[in-house]
């Protein structure tokens, strides 16, 4: 029973160690959720549980490997050309070969705006006669 304590003291020990080392070497504006300060005083006084939540919450984000080759660092942010898109389709006003295959289509409703605009013209000549 003792050496059974005695591992999980060890566990524990290797652990919280693991946890302070990451702690301390991580970048500051890399750190998540808290300041680096309340993640120290969580692995020391909650020794197994703040060194899990630190592995857990806390530390960086691991790199994420994109389609297209390239390595991406969370919160590091893309320019807008670069950002990457999704594969799902464009909705029809953001995609621009929709736009030019509505061009017979505009035309069209110009000459049905004209139209419009010639009747109301007509009707407001006429009212003044009507009264």
């Amino acid at each position: 029973m003792i050496r059974l304590y005695s591992l999980f003291v060890l566990i524990d020990l290797a652990l919280l160690v693991i946890a302070l080392i990451s702690c301390l070497s991580a970048e500051e504006s890399e750190i998540r959720a808290l300041p680096r300060i309340a993640w120290v005083f969580l692995i020391l006084l909650f020794s197994p549980i703040g060194a899990i939540a630190w592995f857990v919450a806390g530390r960086p984000a691991r790199p994420v490997q994109l389609s297209n080759g390239t390595t991406w660092r969370p919160g590091s942010g893309f320019p807008e050309q670069e950002r990457p898109r999704r594969a799902a389709p464009l909705a029809p006003d953001d995609d621009p070969e929709f736009l030019r295959s509505l061009g017979p289509d505009r035309t069209e409703l110009q000459r049905w705006e004209a139209d419009l605009r010639r009747r109301e013209e007509e009707l407001r000549r006429q009212e003044p006669k009507e009264q």
